[in-house]
């Protein structure tokens, strides 16, 4: 892709996500009916999503990978495209009250619910930032741990997102992501597609060309914790932006079964 491509992916993702913090659209990653049984079906405890505050699940992740980030009391966490605050909050219950959570995302609309979000529940050790994930606004060597659930694939360039990743990560610093890879080439006419990218298909990498970044950017001990079929998992997609890509190019979900694969995965920084 081109920069005026990227650019035009960017806004495009921009807009359909700050209409869904407003409610004028629904966007779901992982399958079930509600946002509840999203979430569940993503791996969430319902005992925890009781905890939080309701608009804080949009049901807009593909894993639940705060649950292997193993946080510890007093830590720092950065959660990478925040949205209306999900994983952050799970975050804050691990670090407690003396920890420190930062929210980075793009869209003002999610930040501004995000923000609402915390203060109703009185998550004082959670901020919210506006910004690009290929250019965070967080300080080197900062931060303990890093978490992200099914937003990299939405970046169009990747590698500079882990680049930020180390460079905020303190020196054997942790991260645990959950995001959407290829075990197979998608046709062309889906790749072209945007609205299969805004809806985390189009935009992901073969699986060996996203975890080689790691390495490049100076992650060790990378282990793929839980590896599902992304689609089968999202069930009928007929609302969903896939949908409409797959009809404009005369195929149907069983054309590219298999090959778009939900991954959570841990690494730890040199």
């Amino acid at each position: 892709m081109n920069a005026n491509t990227n650019d035009t992916i960017v806004d495009i993702v921009k807009e359909r996500y700050g209409a869904i913090a407003e409610g004028k659209t629904f966007g779901s990653c992982c399958g079930g009916s509600g946002r509840e049984a999203l979430a569940v079906g993503c791996g969430y405890e319902r005992t925890d999503l009781a905890a939080l505050p309701e608009d804080a699940n949009l049901g807009l992740g593909c894993g639940a990978p705060v649950a292997y980030l193993e946080l510890k009391p007093g830590e720092t966490v950065v959660d990478l495209g925040s949205g209306a605050g999900i994983d952050a909050f799970l975050a804050a219950r691990e670090v407690g009250p003396n920890g420190h959570v930062v929210g980075v995302d793009m869209t003002p609309a999610m930040i501004a619910k995000a923000r609402a979000n915390a203060s109703r529940a009185g998550f004082s050790q959670v901020e919210f930032r506006e910004g690009r994930l290929e250019s965070l606004p967080i300080a080197d060597a900062s931060v303990d741990a890093v978490t992200s659930n099914c937003v990299i694939n939405l970046v169009p360039d990747k590698a500079a997102v882990f680049a930020e990743i180390a460079r905020i990560l303190k020196p054997q610093g942790r991260f645990a992501i959950a995001d959407i890879v290829l075990d197979a080439p998608l046709p062309t006419s889906i790749v072209a597609d945007v609205s299969a990218y805004v809806g985390c298909v189009s935009g992901a990498l073969l699986r060996a060309d996203y975890l080689s970044m790691l390495a490049e950017a100076g992650f060790e001990t990378v282990t793929v914790v839980k590896d599902i079929d992304y689609l089968a998992a999202a069930g009928d997609l007929s609302s969903d932006p896939v949908s409409g890509a797959l009809e404009r190019a005369g195929m149907s979900q069983a054309d590219i079964a298999g090959k778009v694969r939900s991954i959570t995965f841990r690494a730890v920084r040199r």
